[in-house]
């Protein structure tokens, strides 16, 4: 057992999701990351919520893939339920990957919806674009 949580691929860690946080999940499809949502749902403590949510979030988790849409639109809807330290998780296919979206273009779109863009990391087959609102960059890096 010990073994297994050496394992453990802590995505949730690394996105900085912790016990007790609200995330919300939009963009979900049958070829999203299992193991990333679980690891989520096991690190808060509870299921994630949906676009019918009406509660503040801390971390929204957007799955995004080429041709999924206009991405700062999105971007700018998603900002309306966030706290004020809150953070959006864009997850994209990786490189090589279909439907895979250049962390360059995450970024331009983002600063189009008012984020800035202050991070990537691996998370498997998919990668994570952390956006946060400018005046937040800082004091979250």
């Amino acid at each position: 057992m010990l073994v297994a949580a050496a394992d453990a691929r802590n995505y949730a860690q690394r996105m900085g999701i912790v016990r007790s946080m609200v995330v919300q999940e939009l963009g979900w499809d049958n070829d999203t990351d299992d193991e990333i949502r679980a690891d989520v749902e096991d690190s808060i403590g509870s299921g994630m919520v949906d676009d019918e949510t009406d509660r503040v979030v801390d971390v929204v988790l957007l799955w995004w893939r080429l041709g999924d849409g206009d991405l700062a639109s999105d971007l700018t809807d998603v900002v309306a339920p966030l706290s004020d330290t809150g953070v959006v998780w864009v997850l994209t296919p990786r490189t090589g990957k279909p439907g895979h979206v250049d962390p360059s273009e995450i970024a331009e779109e983002a600063n189009a919806a008012g984020l800035a863009s202050i991070a990537v990391v691996n998370l498997g087959a998919w990668s994570g674009n952390r956006l946060v609102r400018p005046e937040n960059s800082r004091e979250q890096r």
